[in-house]
């Protein structure tokens, strides 16, 4: 199963990272604009909870719903199906300099014919992308910790 993990340091607490990674509003400033995450039902992170990523394509619009498998203080692992079947791991480490936050994304895709395309022209953007995200997870969960500190 492929498997594409990083990570970041940011300079918050664990408990102000874990926030921007769950919560729904805040995760719509971080993720990939063309990455639209809607709940199936209300909004929740615990075990059981289920929610969809629509990628903004036009016309195809390709969906995973997913359903939180794992949720502890700092940690919380989705499980998606659609044309992916995997999991989205994410994992805060507090450190003497705030959170290092681990994102490991571990996927198979059933159709082989999506999966050689994904290969070909999709892994690197893929992984471009994900460090992109946190980037910009860093940047929401620093501005978000210095107002609470302020």
């Amino acid at each position: 199963m492929p498997t594409f993990e990083q990570s970041i340091q940011i300079k918050a607490s664990a408990t102000v990272v874990d926030k921007c990674v769950t919560d729904l509003t805040i995760m719509q400033r971080w993720l990939n604009p063309l990455l639209k995450c809607e709940p199936l039902g209300e909004w929740k992170t615990s075990v059981g909870s289920k929610s969809k990523f629509i990628i903004q394509i036009p016309v195809v619009k390709p969906t995973l719903k997913n359903v939180v498998v794992v949720r502890e203080p700092g940690l919380i692992v989705w499980s998606f199906d659609g044309f992916f079947k995997g999991r989205d791991r994410w994992e805060c480490q507090p450190t003497d300099r705030g959170t290092m936050l681990i994102n490991r994304f571990e996927f198979n895709i059933p159709d082989r014919i999506v999966a050689w395309g994904f290969d070909r022209f999709a892994a690197k953007w893929t992984k471009e992308d994900m460090a992109a995200q946190l980037r910009r997870l860093k940047l929401v969960a620093e501005e978000i910790h210095q107002s609470l500190d302020g």
